[in-house]
């Protein structure tokens, strides 16, 4: 259905369809697109979230079904719990997903990884001057020397590898061009920029992935596919998703629902329905799971989906009659983008406080019931009763209550919290460098200088 509605809308002239005129459809567009799912590596980062094994495989058994290319599990090295958690789950049966697991290019980490039995792993570094100076404190060449060696250790014990640039979008282009060629020269058979800290914009991406794609041999684009992995600090992790897709890139990176640390990454349920509807490009994914999908991740994060959230939000195909009904039930697509039933949902439309009397009256009309006006007032005065009676006073109350408790339960230890609660059970002050108690505008300008 998805594949044809535009279309006969287009051929009754009854609607433009800017998307599909071919000066606007990008040359390098692949012709199938992969979903890479980071929500068991990005998702959980949201502050404490945790989910238990049986929400995890729950959650993967449901992202196998729905089409999923590969789920990435985990990052094993973390800790024990993490490691007993990827190496049950790697014991799983899956139909049709791949599972690989995160790790530092360092022989611990790596080990950490084969010993859960993964089939894939995916080594994540940055490398340019700002993480090499204040994260890793490695000259460029040890970095590059670090990134290759643990390639190739995990091909030598019989893994295969997916390299992730860290930072990549505020990485030096040629410096780009050089770990890419020696990551694929060393075996790694998917490449992926990261924009980890969501700084880049559509344009400028499409500029990266061009560039990147042009200046790498064409020995080396023979044997790897590029992949992108986009956070959303700017709001646009699904903008500069289809951006780098636009440029050639065929491995999306998303998480359910855009969960993850800060602002999370590119959501899973936005990039698939704009790259199906939007580019008319198959992404393997069975739309009608993706509602069933989010729900599934809200229910096991606890935490709530935004009523307005793209696809997914409660909002999205619910309608307050305004206008007459059967006018608006003739075609759904007058008032809604596409047909809710290709992501599993539905069209709601209700009667509230904004539909006006006269309306009301006619609806009654045309289902043959005559009311007095006393029993219209009436009708009309239950229907907006609800939220009128409401105390709005006490409603705002309970939600700030049921904030500051979901702000509690997401809640660590702030360092604060953490060096006195050390201080409580060690009995000993900890001995703390001075930038430590700095604010964190004296901070900033400190390293903008």
């Amino acid at each position: 259905m998805r594949k044809t509605i535009f279309k006969k809308l287009e051929a009754q002239g009854l609607i433009a369809n800017y998307n599909r005129l071919r000066k606007n459809l990008p040359p390098r567009l692949p012709d199938r697109v992969f979903i890479w799912d980071e929500t068991f590596r990005e998702g959980i980062k949201a502050p404490t979230v945790y989910l238990t094994y049986v929400e995890q495989v729950r959650l993967a058994k449901l992202m196998d079904e729905a089409g999923v290319a590969i789920i990435n599990v985990g990052f094993p090295a973390i800790s024990e719990d993490e490691k007993r958690n990827v190496k049950r789950i790697v014991n799983e049966s899956f139909v049709n997903v791949k599972l690989t697991a995160s790790a530092e290019p360092t022989k611990n980490s790596l080990d950490a990884c084969l010993e859960c039995g993964i089939k894939e792993v995916t080594i994540e570094s940055p490398i340019n001057g700002l993480n090499l100076q204040y994260k890793l404190k490695l000259t460029k060449e040890q970095a590059l020397l670090r990134i290759v060696e643990s390639i190739d250790y995990a091909k030598k014990h019989g893994a295969a590898v997916s390299f992730v640039l860290m930072d990549g979008t505020r990485t030096p282009l040629e410096d780009i061009l050089q770990v890419f060629e020696a990551a694929a020269n060393a075996g790694a058979i998917r490449l992926a920029i990261a924009d980890t800290v969501g700084f880049i914009r559509p344009l400028s991406m499409r500029y990266l992935i061009s560039h990147v794609r042009d200046g790498l041999p064409d020995s080396v684009k023979k044997k790897v596919v590029l992949s992108i992995h986009c956070h959303n600090d700017f709001g646009l992790a699904s903008a500069n998703t289809l951006a780098a897709m636009e440029e050639g890139v065929s491995y999306l990176h998303t998480c359910i629902a855009g969960f993850g640390e800060r602002a999370g990454i590119a959501p899973f349920e936005e990039v698939v329905t704009a790259t199906e509807l939007l580019y008319n490009i198959d992404t393997g994914i069975d739309m009608g799971k993706i509602y069933r999908l989010a729900q599934s991740a809200e229910k096991a994060f606890a935490l709530p989906i935004q009523f307005h959230k793209p696809i997914i939000g409660e909002n999205i195909f619910t309608h307050e009659v305004e206008e007459e009904a059967e006018e608006m039930m003739a075609h759904p697509l007058v008032f809604e983008p596409f047909p809710p039933e290709i992501v599993g949902r539905e069209t709601i439309i209700f009667i509230g406080r904004n539909t006006g009397q006269t309306l009301i009256q006619k609806l009654l009309e045309k289902a043959g019931i005559r009311a007095s006006p006393r029993q219209m007032d009436e009708l009309f005065r239950r229907i907006k009763g609800p939220q009128e009676s409401l105390d709005k006073g006490e409603a705002q109350m309970t939600y700030y209550q049921v904030k500051r408790l979901m702000k509690d339960l997401l809640k660590g230890y702030t360092m604060d919290e953490f060096w006195r609660l050390v201080e409580q059970v060690t009995r000993q002050k900890p001995k703390l460098p001075k930038d430590n108690k700095k604010q964190p505008q004296e901070t900033a300008d400190k390293l903008l200088t």
